[in-house]
This record gives structure tokens, sequence and C-alpha cells, in this order.
């Protein structure tokens, strides 16, 4: 998305509040923008950092041309700081280098933006001390949190912040688009329910280490169903030495996701739904006579609590560890 015409496409609401401020000249001084990877989060913070500084711009839309925008870009303007997590958070050292920025004068302009990708990762120090930006705002000053889910952030950071929701985009239509694109209808399939940008899909489509971990995670599924005393030697032999990083461990959990809902399909008769298994599948069988109904959505609310506590830091083994024994009780 790089126009916000494009924007408007794929989320209207969230383009027309902040284009109608724009337009004003009221854009707030702090968005904390909500969204599922893919909805577009990034790209919209990089539209309203270029309309901020761009020299040429269209009523609403930046050149994508000047030496502003060029720079905003390849993240080289002086006066835009975008603030990732250092590992799996966003630390307090990192907010102190940031005030330390601001505390100059802008070196280009007077007006100054930061960007926090990842907000719903800062440390509790690190959110308590980004307070302090947002209780004494700055008219030159536009602050962006961008997050998965905003309920992970403190409600004194949200409260002082307009927050933009961002809606899921349409699985189907997004496959089609895959299809459309070259893939095949079953990676298309797949890659439309952990993803919902283009370039990712593609990417995963094509990774030898991705291709492994919808391996393991298939043989995971049936162990626990046919093999369950070989389950807690599986994780520690395979599965945790190949989920290494947290990005992995996510995605780990998001296929484990889309197995088990799989699994509650097939016992409904909602066969179309699935993703990861065919109807004709022994190994489906084999766990829907293992696994109830019941059952399966405990198992689902253990992965989405399991993620949920890999965002808040607990260690990814232990992690996984007691979800496993969640799924064998």
């Amino acid at each position: 998305m790089k126009t916000w015409s494009d924007v408007a496409e794929i989320q209207p609401l969230a383009s027309k509040i902040i284009t109608n401020s724009i337009r004003k000249g009221r854009v707030s001084h702090a968005y904390l923008i909500q969204g599922a990877r893919g909805t577009g989060k990034e790209a919209i913070a990089l539209l309203i950092t270029k309309g901020l500084f761009c020299e040429n711009k269209t009523d609403v839309e930046p050149c994508h041309e000047c030496n502003a925008c060029k720079r905003i870009a390849s993240g080289n303007h002086p006066d835009v700081h975008w603030i990732e997590p250092d590992g799996r958070s966003i630390k307090i050292e990192q907010i102190r280098d940031l005030q330390k920025e601001f505390s100059y004068s802008g070196l280009e302009s007077t007006r100054k933006v930061y960007v926090i990708s990842g907000a719903d990762t800062l440390t509790v120090n690190a959110a308590n001390r980004i307070l302090k930006f947002l209780e004494e705002p700055s008219k030159t000053t536009t602050a962006m949190m961008l997050t998965d889910n905003s309920q992970s952030i403190i409600p004194t950071v949200r409260s002082r912040c307009q927050i933009i929701d961002l809606q899921p985009l349409n699985p189907l239509l997004f496959q089609k688009q895959l299809v459309e694109s070259g893939m095949s209808e079953t990676n298309a399939t797949l890659m439309s329910a952990l993803t919902n940008n283009s370039d990712e899909a593609f990417d995963l489509s094509e990774d030898e280490w991705f291709a492994q971990a919808r391996k393991l995670m298939v043989q995971l599924v049936d162990t626990f169903s046919s093999k369950p005393d070989d389950v807690y030697l599986f994780i520690h032999q395979h599965w945790i030495p190949h989920f290494k990083e947290r990005t992995q461990q996510e995605q780990g959990f998001d296929l484990l996701l889309l197995a088990f809902k799989d699994i509650l399909y097939f016992h409904i008769g909602n066969e179309e739904s699935m993703v990861i298994f065919t109807p004709n599948d022994e190994r489906l069988e084999r766990a829907a006579r293992y696994f109830s109904q019941e059952k399966l959505l405990g198992i689902l609310n253990a992965l989405l609590q399991a993620k949920r506590n890999l965002k808040q830091n607990v260690h990814p083994t232990l992690v996984m560890e007691q979800l496993t024994l969640q799924i064998q009780r």
C-alpha cells in the first residue's frame, strides 16, 4: 500500500479517519494502530510520516519522490525514529535513547516523529517511560505505536492515543489473489490463513525452514494421538531445536492452531474450512477419535494463552512444555 487510495481499498474506515484529520490539519499527537500482521500497520505509519514531511504533497498524498520521502522510506531521516523490539521486548534503554534524541532540536525541521513497532512488547518500565512523552504532548511531535493487540498495552498509554482499529482482510479474496499470482491452491489456502501480506506469503511458501516446520507440526499433532508417551521427547528433540526465534515460535503456534481447528471442523462436518488436513487423511481421523470437541475447544484456548505468554517473555521452552501438558490432560 503506497497511497491512501490503496489503504482505502483495504482499510476504508482507517483511511477515512486519518485522511480527514490530515486535511483539517488535526493529525493526532499519538496513534495506536492495532491490527493483525499484514493489515497495513507499517504502511499506514509510513504514509502518515511521509505526509508530515513531504515537500510536494498533493492533497493528502505524499509524492514519494522528494528528498524527505525518499529518506523516510530508506530509514535515514534524522527526525524520524523507528523503534523495534530488541530481542523479545522494547527495553527502557531504547526509550531513554529516544528521549535523548528528542531533547535536541529537529535537524531539518521543527517536527519529529517516532514509531514504535511491536508496542505490545514494551516492558513495564519502558511503557511507563513512554507515558511521559504522551502526558506532555508537543504540537510538533507525532507518536505512532503499532501492535497486534492493544489490550497488551497498559491502559494509561492506550488512553492517551487515538486508537485506529484495522479490520482483518478477507482470506478468500487474498487466497484468490495468491492463486492469480502463481501460487498453488493448496499453498494459497494455508498462506491466506497465516498472513495477509503477499510478499510474506510467497516467502513462506518457498522457505525450506517453513516447509520443515509444517511437517513437524503435522508430526506433533499425530504424535499426540498415536504415541502420546513420546510427545515430550518429540518436542525436545525436534520442535524446540527447529523453532528458535520468537517469530518462528509464533508461527509454530499459528500452525498448531490451524491444525487443531481442522480437527474440530472435521468433528462438526465443516470440512470445507480445513486448511492443514484433507478430509480423507488418516491422521486427521485418528486425531478426531482421540480428541473430543470439548477437549479441542480447551486446546484452542490453551494455544491462544501460549501465544500471549510468549509475547510476555515467558521462556519459550516452558511455554511449550506447559502447552503440551495441557493438551495431554
